[in-house]
């Protein structure tokens, strides 16, 4: 039990990286929008979400009504479902179901990632030293962020935002060296999302309808080149 969920806390160490920093600039970000060093943290600390976060700032400092926060959350928080109805199926069937119900509450899309490429099963430990990882470190870079709000320039504060995407890159690079179907899959959703953003009238469509319909159809795409056996999958 102890050497997965070290193994755990381990893979997820270029996670952390990122999240310190994208949760440093959340932490600046939310003190900025009225809210104090412990409303931000406890942000943080119960949703695990960037981008649903960034944008219920937006809403807050909008004075918007608490349905269009929940509506706002749901449209770009969608895709978690997908994440977890594929991630059910790699977890092994030992794990309960209120356990499954809180690994599912810590799955970001970086976790979702690091716990897919591993070979076979993935126990309910090794996850627990991921979910260890990415909670503290989420919390504790949001905490470290809205303290010093006012001690770095702006201009220092919007460069942490790139850490983010340099650490998913991190992640997603290696299996897709390892397997041509994944860097396949990964071009493709390139390709998706590109389309999304800058064709007319398509990139009318909500970031997080937009995540949704690439990951379909990249998902559906990848399924069509490189079909897996069911015996591969459960296996």
């Amino acid at each position: 039990m102890r050497s997965e969920i070290a193994r755990g806390m381990k893979d997820a160490i270029p996670i952390c990286a990122g999240y310190l920093a994208v949760g440093f600039t959340f932490g600046m970000a939310a003190i900025k929008t009225g809210s104090t060093v412990a409303g931000a943290t406890l942000i943080s600390f119960t949703n695990l979400t960037s981008a649903g976060q960034f944008a219920g700032l937006t809403v807050i400092a909008a004075g918007a009504p608490y349905f269009e926060m929940a509506l706002t959350q749901l449209v770009i928080n969608l895709r978690y479902a997908l994440m977890s109805l594929s991630l059910s199926q790699k977890l092994e069937p030992s794990i309960s179901r209120p356990q499954r119900c809180i690994i599912a509450f810590t799955i970001t899309d970086e976790a979702f990632a690091l716990v897919s490429t591993q070979e076979g099963k993935v126990g309910r430990h090794y996850i627990y030293g991921i979910m260890a990882v990415c909670v503290a470190s989420w919390t504790c870079g949001t905490f470290f962020g809205a303290a010093a709000s006012s001690a770095l320039p702006t201009a220092v504060s919007s460069a942490l935002g790139i850490a983010i995407y340099g650490m998913f890159l991190a992640i997603i690079i290696p299996p897709a060296k390892k397997e041509k179907s994944i860097g396949a899959v990964i071009l493709i959703a390139i390709v998706f999302s590109s389309a999304l953003y800058w064709i007319p009238g398509l990139k009318e469509i909500s970031p997080g309808f937009a995540i949704i319909i690439c990951t379909v159809l990249a998902s559906a795409a990848g399924a069509l080149i490189h079909p897996v056996k069911e015996e591969e999958l459960y296996s």
